[in-house]
């Protein structure tokens, strides 16, 4: 008879799971119909979407082929979250994962937050499975470290391609930001990010140039623009001026980001629970990786791996800022590159395991 004993970072593991697996069987039957606005729009598909390219139409294609679409919600949850957290497991079951820290906390809710919203048909389900790819690529013996950065560039420009058009900037975005790693500023961390913020600003003045108008006017704006006096109005991204000239839409980016990332201003929301949960939630995720990419940069050990992995979520944090409708669709996203956040919180448990 085999006695196998199960170790506490495990059975905290494991015990998040199946908590937090009947939160997602149970989250059709307690959470509001407009909750689910876009997983009707995946499962039923009545404007006949369906397609090879889009996040919708591939999206609906991916339900339809997978027979998912035609299941309950709650039996989706039942298949979804599973496989969900099977990729955490097989990332890796940190040490200490059992204690009470910050990190892990984050971590907790994190499991609570993907079984919130990947309990239905969601275009997160397919991005969060997506950017998995880049973690195991980075986990992986058989890629270089320049093939895995080059690999997973490759990977963010497919699915931008293809799947998330404003995925496409966060490659280009990584890139101008590693670049400056070379330079000397007196802190290097707030300028590499400043000079993103930059990058992503001129991007979206060359998008301007062509299309008429630039990028969070074409987007953030116009989702925003018939929801401003709607019930839904409590948590929209707008910025203080309008971005339909080049200093507004600079304010804007800038406005976007730290409304995202650092939501000091989202402490407003004292009778919103669940946004006040997500500011405090943004809030210290945003400082623990924000304290690690310092780290990264000024290390002299070169952890690459780490930086590239920090440069793609930073650079996804500015995007963030110039796509962001509101605060509510900002922590959805935020789920679906949660492998993602997952390993740089917990790579100095992973880097052992690194070339």
């Amino acid at each position: 008879m085999i006695n196998y004993k199960l170790s506490k970072n495990k059975a905290t593991f494991l015990l998040l799971f199946l908590c937090n697996l009947i939160v997602a069987l149970l989250a059709f039957y307690v959470l509001p119909k407009k909750f689910f606005y876009d997983a009707m729009l995946i499962a039923y598909d009545k404007g006949n979407e369906i397609g090879f390219l889009g996040s919708y139409p591939l999206t609906i294609l991916f339900y339809k082929i997978t027979y998912l679409r035609y299941l309950s919600f709650p039996i989706v949850a039942l298949i979804q979250y599973p496989i969900l957290i099977y990729v955490l497991y097989k990332v890796g079951i940190p040490k200490n994962f059992n204690l009470l820290t910050i990190k892990n906390l984050l971590v907790y809710l994190g499991f609570f937050m993907i079984a919130v919203f990947m309990s239905m048909p969601s275009k997160e389900f397919i991005t969060y499975l997506y950017l998995a790819l880049i973690v195991f690529i980075y986990k992986s013996d058989r890629f270089s470290f320049k093939k895995s950065v080059v690999y997973s560039m490759l990977l963010l420009l497919l699915f931008g391609a293809f799947y998330r058009p404003y995925f496409l900037l966060i490659p280009i975005i990584s890139i101008g930001m590693y670049g400056l790693r070379y330079v000397q500023f007196k802190n290097k961390t707030m300028m590499t990010l400043f000079y993103g913020l930059c990058i992503a600003f001129f991007l979206s003045l060359s998008y301007g140039l062509v299309k008429g108008q630039y990028l969070s006017e074409s987007s953030r704006e116009v989702v925003n623009l018939d929801r401003l006096n709607s019930q839904d109005a409590n948590s929209i991204i707008v910025s203080p001026i309008k971005p339909d000239s080049w200093y507004g839409e600079a304010i804007g980016i800038a406005y976007g980001f730290f409304t995202v990332n650092v939501p000091v201003n989202g402490l407003k929301h004292v009778l919103s629970p669940q946004i006040l949960a997500f500011v405090i939630w943004q809030l210290l995720l945003f400082s623990l990786l924000l304290v690690r990419f310092s780290n990264c940069l000024k290390s002299r050990r070169k952890e690459n791996y780490e930086l590239w992995l920090l440069l793609i979520l930073f650079s996804y944090f500015i995007v963030q800022g110039v796509f962001e409708p509101d605060l509510g669709t900002a922590i959805r996203h935020k789920i679906g590159v949660f492998p993602l956040i997952y390993f740089a919180l917990y790579y100095d448990n992973f880097r052992e395991k690194l070339r």
